[in-house]
């Protein structure tokens, strides 16, 4: 479903390592906003929710819920790290138009 570059999997690796809760796995949810009109939205998660899809990605568990995962089907997720400032991006076939910021599409 989701492919995560080794750069996003070492953030999201340095990202889990340096909180002092325990953590679940990272949730990827697609909600409204964004320049585009849809955005996605990462939060690192004490525990899953009844229903979220569980992914394994590279040993991080992926916390997706059922609305969000026709949305994210497909999707490369990546960070990068530039002068510009760093984050994570992605990288949508269901997308019909995306901003050039990388973070909010519209399909």
């Amino acid at each position: 479903m989701i492919t995560m570059t080794d750069s996003a999997k070492s953030a999201v690796t340095r990202f889990i390592s340096s909180t002092d809760k325990p953590v679940a796995g990272l949730r990827i949810r697609v909600e409204g906003g964004g320049c585009s009109g849809l955005k996605y939205s990462l939060k690192l998660e004490e525990s899953g929710a009844e229903g979220d899809q569980q992914l394994d990605c590279g040993g991080i568990t992926l916390l997706i819920d059922d609305t969000s995962a026709p949305l994210l089907a497909g999707v490369t997720m990546d960070f990068v790290e530039s002068m510009e400032g760093s984050g994570f991006t992605f990288v949508n076939p269901n997308a019909s138009n995306s901003c050039s910021c990388g973070k909010s599409f519209a399909c």
